[in-house]
């Protein structure tokens, strides 16, 4: 059995997808309001009982506050394909590093539309 738990993270930044024509709406500075869930799994829970204590992913919060939000992602990244995808896989790596357990991150730039990262 497999225990997966989630907690979802909130920022505001700009972009711009400038490799696309120039009369494509993303090629366009353009801003979203992001919402990054982080899943962490685990097949046995700690001595807690968690599969990780919620407030160890303050981490990654610290780290969107102080890096993404309400910043200019191309700037923050340092080049300009910074989709929906790219920036799961960059959380899913960072938290990696950081909670073992992370399994999977999806980034949500609209209401109707995410991307996954799940290697």
């Amino acid at each position: 059995m497999t225990f997966r738990i989630t907690k979802e993270f909130h920022f505001s930044a700009s972009h711009q997808l400038a490799s696309l024509p120039p009369d494509h709406q993303c090629a366009r500075l353009h801003g979203h309001n992001y919402i990054v869930e982080v899943e962490l799994t685990a097949d046995e829970l700690n001595e807690h009982g968690f599969v990780r204590d919620y407030q160890d992913l303050s981490v990654l919060k610290r780290h969107i506050d102080e890096a993404f939000d309400h910043r200019h992602l191309n700037d923050v990244l340092g080049h300009d394909r910074v989709t929906a995808e790219y920036l799961a896989q960059y959380f899913y790596d960072w938290c990696k590093q950081r909670l073992p357990e992370a399994s999977a991150v999806r980034v949500s730039e609209t209401a109707k539309t995410w991307a996954e990262y799940r290697p």
